[in-house]
Formats: structure tokens, sequence, C-alpha cells
């Protein structure tokens, strides 16, 4: 039996999409996995910032035409990236366990903290979440924007004269960069964005087969984290124009939903959390964002 899987061809997509074929290797040896790579829209247009191309699905529509043709079985996404709304037709399957959700200071040699940037000191980032979160810690900070991958980010630190970048813990781990980072932002400055460092995997809604497959490589920690994260963006509209970040964490049965949410322009922005039970998740999502949009009518009158 053939199995293919879509993925975008950056080194990190094939990364994530290598992970996901070792795990299920472990129970399917005898299946031969083979990706397709795909180029999404978010791939070939780099000198423009995502909210200027569209919203989000940028790096998942041409995946999920190829799922919806049949000319892959399973399509491979950061879940981050993925639209509040699953595609007709197509079905999320089980979530494998998630790499660090936290995001990660890269900075110039000699910097190790948040606090060691000196005051008008540049840091890169292409995301309204981290920008304005990163304000509000220091307004003396000077947000530049930046694209590309992994790599490219990083490398923009001594080309574009900046003190550093924010990234993503997961892809930088997952692609054996660890060493390259200065510190970790702690989540009460840096919200994550819902989702951060899980894995979306995708499949058509009839086949039964394959989901059943992936059900040997689900986590349930993860599947309980992402289902209150992403009720929150799905309850909020969330959409890659806005800042927005979720962050939900188990202690024993208890779940403890971290959520923020704000305008385009950053202008109104609103944190607020909410605790609950296992079981619980998209009932606490729902609430959280009713009162995170409360608030912000509110600070809006």
């Amino acid at each position: 039996m053939k199995v293919i899987l879509g993925s975008r061809g950056s080194r990190l997509a094939l990364t994530q999409t290598k992970l996901v074929i070792k795990e299920l290797k472990k129970h399917f040896p005898n299946i031969d996995f083979q990706i397709k790579v795909i180029k999404t829209k978010g791939d070939k247009i780099l000198n423009v910032s995502l909210d200027k191309i569209g919203d989000k699905g940028l790096f998942v529509k041409e995946i999920e035409n190829s799922l919806l043709k049949g000319e892959i079985d399973i399509a491979i996404h950061s879940m981050k990236d993925m639209p509040s709304e699953v595609t007709k037709e197509l079905k999320f399957s089980y979530v494998p366990k998630r790499e660090d959700n936290r995001d990660v200071l890269i900075l110039r040699d000699g910097l190790k903290t948040i606090d060691d940037i000196k005051k008008g000191g540049k840091i890169g980032t292409g995301s309204k979440r981290r920008k304005y979160q990163l304000i509000k810690y220091r307004p003396d900070i000077e947000v530049v924007p930046i694209r590309g991958n992994v790599e490219t980010r990083i490398n923009k630190i001594y080309k574009e004269n900046l003190e550093g970048v924010i990234l993503a813990a997961a892809g930088v781990k997952r692609l054996g960069l660890e060493e390259k980072i200065s510190s970790y932002l702690s989540t009460d400055i840096m919200l994550p964005a819902p989702a951060q460092g899980a894995l979306a995997i995708q499949i058509r809604e009839d086949r039964t087969d394959l989901d059943e497959m992936l059900s040997y490589i689900k986590d349930k920690e993860t599947t309980i984290q992402t289902k209150a994260e992403r009720t929150f963006l799905k309850a909020v509209d969330g959409s890659c124009h806005i800042p927005i970040g979720a962050n939900c964490i188990i202690k024993k049965d208890k779940l403890i939903l971290d959520g923020l949410f704000g305008k385009e322009d950053g202008s109104n922005i609103v944190r607020k959390k909410v605790t609950g039970k296992i079981g619980q998740e998209e009932k606490l999502g729902l609430k959280l964002a009713d009162l995170v949009l409360k608030e912000m009518e509110k600070n809006e009158g």
C-alpha cells in the first residue's frame, strides 16, 4: 500500500512531514509513505507582509486542493496556519504530540534576554501578535517586519542590522537549531498563537481507513489543548490581520485557558483567563471569547 503525504517545500515543513512518517512507520512498517511537495501562495509571494496578500490559509489552500482531487492522501500543516473553519469534505484527523509552543528570541552575539536589547533596538517579526505584545513590554523597541523561512529570518539579524528576531520555539527545535535560541519568552510577556507547535493532519472525510491509521499517533494532551485554543480562535473570528494568542495549560483534571485578542492597529488589546475541567474545552474557548469581546466593546465605548 502506498500513502502520499502533501507538504510545503520548506525545510521545516518537510521535517514535520518526515516526523509524522517516522511515527506511522513504527506501527505500519510495510506501508510505502511518499512525500509530494506543493507550493502555496504564501511560499510564492515573499516580498509582501502576510496580512497584505490574504487571510489565514495562505500556506494551506493549494495543499487542500490536492487533497480534494485525490492527488495526495494526507496533508501535513502547522496547525497555527489553519483557518478556523475547516474546508468542506475535509477533516482534521488525530493530533500528534505538540512541540514547545512558546516563542523565542534569537539575538545577536552578546545579548541573551529581552531586557538586554538596547533602547531603540530593532527586533524582526512579521506577526502582529508578537509585535504588540513586545511593544507592551518594551515600548522603546522598534519592530521591523520580516518574512521568510526560519533560516532566512535568522540571517536577517546581520543582513538588516537587527538586534534579533522572534520565532516559534517549535520550528527552531524541529530544525535542530536549538543552540541559536538566546532565551525563551515567558507566556506572561508573549502569549503564543493558538495551537502553536502542533501539527494539523488533514484527510478527506471519506477516508476512514487513514483516520484509523492516524489514531495510533494521537496525543491526548495536545488534543485537549488545541481544541480549547482553536475554539477560542474560531469564536473571536481570528485571522492573520489581527493580534490573537491562546495558551491552554493542563493541571491534573483542571484546564487554564489564557487568551489575547486585539484590533488590527494594536489600539485595543484584551487578555483574559478562564478555568475549567478536562472535557470542557469548547465551553471554555467560547467563554473566553465572550469575555474578551465584551471587554473590547467596553474599551471602545
